[in-house]
């Protein structure tokens, strides 16, 4: 956990003025379908932090930021795998590139993506309806 939440300037001053666009619009994006905890973290080696979206203590995403870079995580299981699987021309050649490129892990695919505008948000939720169902209603 962090000691302080970045600020809306500290984030600007991070990722640049457009990329905390994206971050805003995504977050906006998810909370328009999920009703999740969100929790800050510090993002590791690769990061500088971490913003998770849980919910009963299971994971439903992550977005992470560091010096000019935004980052958006979704880890699909074995049986997400097969949902995405069957789905996949559905997808976006980006989002199937990332897919097939992605190891699998123990656990499942670990997939990151470094959004630099909006143009995937619909195949991120695509993603996160395979993780679970969204939990806010239209317009909420």
């Amino acid at each position: 956990m962090l000691d302080r939440i970045p600020t809306a300037e500290q984030m600007t001053t991070l990722i640049g003025k457009p990329l905390y666009e994206v971050w805003n619009q995504l977050c906006a994006f998810i909370d328009a379908q999920y009703d999740m905890d969100c929790l800050w973290n510090q993002g590791g080696k690769a990061w500088t932090y971490e913003y998770k979206y849980r919910r009963g203590g299971k994971t439903l995403c992550a977005l992470y930021a560091r010096e000019n870079a935004i980052g958006f995580m979704v880890i699909l299981g074995k049986d997400e795998r097969l949902k995405f699987e069957k789905d996949r021309q559905n997808y976006t050649k980006e989002v199937q590139r990332i897919y097939d490129e992605t190891q699998t892990y123990h656990d499942g695919k670990w997939m990151m993506f470094e959004p630099t505008d909006a143009s995937l948000f619909d195949d991120f939720i695509k993603l996160l309806k395979i993780k679970r169902k969204p939990n806010r209603k239209e317009g909420t």
